[in-house]
């Protein structure tokens, strides 16, 4: 698709005069603009329209609590349904471009419901050219006219172009489409920038035409019940417009232009949304909700503008309330069935012309350093860029003192004091009659502070030698005070290495188990372990010993288990570890089921109850089984 404008677009009488203007007397400042609010209303499809105009800046609408009345409306420009792309453009948004070579930033916002038409405005058709297409147009036609103005020769101007979507609260590039989410920051200026994005130096509307059509194809759209092409993300063409002095003192003036296409708001009841189709349509209605609540809060004088809980409104804070000329297009539709989509829009658009922008000429000058060199004579009739050029440099009365002459030579080691006096020797040599290396001319404030550094740094060596003094004084202290060894004694006997034995928790029987006697032995063996890790020189480590229950007991214990299983009440039961009173039910409804247990691993038949935790419940239960138990030392099965 290709856009067929005419060759020479009309543009408004005032214009180049005003263009001139602003070339021989720049603004640096423009009093506040009030946003421009213009009304377009789409050509009706079918049925009686719920809205009508009265005149070029008034509408009604039909009342929804009572239908024999009507609300009235007043915005700056209402276009009715004949209303042509021409007439849109050349009345409410060519004017505003003007501003651009004043260095100032415009911006032009196309808002209303799905299926209203924002898209056939800013867009349009290769028949119809929207919006887009015509403000490239003159804004290319205006940069080559004004360097044929008188004085125009004097810059160099230049027009670059952005694109990008925000879909759902991620910014994509179009002209380089990729899943990147773009992030968006602020300079120190308070300009919104978005750092990776691909720009195009524009110079004819063959570039512009060359870069925009294929990214456009890169858009999201869909089809949904109430549009066959749904725009499901906002669409942001950045234009940046800069003209920089080509002589001295280089003076650069940089402006932006936004033109953005925003996704309409839908009402998922009538458009049939499911899925990702109701995802998007949650991000696009929360980011036009973020949208009205800015406009809210400047209308209100709020000390917060939630600015930054939308990436939309993010990107719009120069638009809104900020410092661009801007222009809010909103588009509406007569059917019935769009009635309370058109009310929100017309209620929006109502709020929004009440915001005020502040714009201001955004001119910039280069670094001193790069207009002019440091050895440079500002000439006749000229004064330095640098106010501390025009005082003298201050006069150091120790400048001329050598730095020895400034340390206590006496206190400093013989080595340093014969490297200081030569090199202030080589100083002499070199330097010459009112030089001095740059070494030893430092400045009175630094030479102050260095001597300072120095005088704390002996301090702080003094500490720690006083300090080295007590400690080295109670070493020999402890050393005097220690007993004297025996002439043929070897030292300390060495302890006996000798097995530990932890003692043997005596543990509750719980109350109707049956007592089985012991004897008079013991219940653990103490024996090696089969692969011991003990050092010959370990003092204070546990010996490789390990404590294990005798097998007799261990066999008595599990028949003692057993019996508690298949004879126990259910409260005996729940005293067992690992048995709570689910388990215990399945326990005694199994005995009447299926008789007595066999084993003590016929409880992995029950339903919940795993090998793993079989093991664990006889490990718990084990010691308990064999009852009380008084337990004599332990025999050593190796010694």
């Amino acid at each position: 698709m290709r856009f067929r404008l005419s060759p020479f677009l009309p543009c408004s009488p005032a214009m180049p005069s005003q263009s001139r203007a602003s070339m021989a007397e720049p603004r640096r400042a423009s009093p506040p603009a009030r946003v421009q609010v213009c009304v377009r209303l789409r050509p009706c499809t079918q049925g009686d329209p719920c809205i009508r105009g009265l005149d070029s800046r008034s509408l009604e609408i039909i009342n929804w609590r009572n239908k024999k009345e009507t609300m009235q409306y007043q915005f700056d420009t209402f276009y009715g349904d004949k209303a042509t792309q021409h007439d849109i453009y050349t009345g409410s948004v060519q004017p505003v471009l003007r501003h651009l070579l004043e260095g100032q930033n415009a911006s032009v916002l196309a808002y209303g419901p799905t299926g209203a038409g924002k898209t056939h405005t800013m867009l349009g058709s290769p028949e119809q050219p929207g919006v887009i297409p015509r403000a490239l147009r003159d804004v290319l036609q205006m940069t080559r006219g004004a360097s044929c103005l008188p004085g125009g020769e004097e810059w160099d101007y230049s027009v670059s172009m952005s694109y990008l979507e925000i879909y759902q609260e991620k910014v994509l590039d179009l002209l380089e489409p990729s899943q990147q989410d773009l992030p968006i920051r602020e300079d120190r200026d308070r300009n919104i920038l978005i750092p990776g994005l691909t720009q195009r130096e524009l110079s004819s509307f063959g570039d512009f035409e060359r870069h925009f059509l294929p990214a456009s194809r890169n858009r999201t759209v869909a089809s949904t019940q109430l549009n066959d092409r749904s725009s499901r993300s906002h669409a942001v063409l950045l234009v940046r417009v800069g003209r920089v002095q080509r002589a001295p003192p280089h003076r650069c003036r940089t402006a932006k232009l936004c033109l953005i296409d925003l996704a309409g708001s839908e009402d998922n009841r009538r458009t049939g949304n499911r899925g990702l189709r109701l995802k998007e349509s949650g991000a696009i209605n929360t980011s036009l909700h973020v949208l009205s609540k800015v406009v809210d809060a400047l209308n209100q004088g709020l000390p917060r503008v939630p600015y930054r809980d939308s990436k939309l409104t993010r990107l719009l804070q120069d638009s809104l309330g900020g410092s661009a000329h801007s222009v809010i297009i909103a588009n509406v539709a007569p059917e019935q069935h769009f009635y309370f989509d058109t009310l929100s829009t017309l209620n929006f658009a109502a709020k929004s012309k009440q915001v005020v922008n502040r714009p201001f000429t955004q001119e910039m000058l280069p670094a001193p350093a790069a207009r002019k060199r440091p050895h440079e004579d500002p000439g006749p009739g000229r004064e330095s860029a640098s106010p501390q050029a025009k005082r003298p440099p201050e006069e150091d009365p120790t400048e001329a003192e050598p730095l020895s002459s400034l340390l206590p030579l006496e206190q400093l080691d013989a080595g340093l004091v014969q490297r200081l006096l030569r090199l202030e020797q080589l100083e002499k040599q070199q330097g010459g009659a009112g030089q001095r290396l740059p070494l030893l001319t430092t400045p009175r404030r630094e030479r102050v502070a260095l001597l300072r550094q120095l005088e704390e740094t002996r301090g702080e060596l003094q500490k720690l030698k006083e300090k080295q003094r007590e400690l080295e004084a109670v070493a020999l202290l402890d050393k005097a005070c220690l007993p004297k060894p025996l002439p043929h004694s070897r030292g300390p006997p060495r302890p006996r290495k000798q097995a530990v034995v932890l003692p043997l928790q005596q543990v509750q029987t719980p109350l109707g188990k049956q007592m089985v006697p012991h004897g008079d032995e013991g219940v653990l063996v103490l024996q090696k372990k089969l692969a011991p890790v003990w050092a010959p020189g370990a003092e204070n480590e546990v010996p490789p010993w390990e404590l294990t229950l005798r097998p007799d007991l261990l066999a008595q214990g599990r028949a003692n288990l057993l019996a508690l299983l298949n004879e126990g009440s259910a409260k005996e039961l729940r005293a067992l570890h690992r048995i709570g009173e689910k388990k215990a039910r399945l326990i005694l409804a199994w005995r009447r089921l299926h008789g007595p247990f066999a084993q003590v691993e016929d409880l992995q038949q029950l339903e919940g109850m795993t090998a793993k935790q079989v093991a664990s419940f006889l490990k718990a239960n084990l010691l308990s089984a064999l009852g009380s138990v008084a337990a004599p030392p332990p025999v050593c099965a190796a010694q």
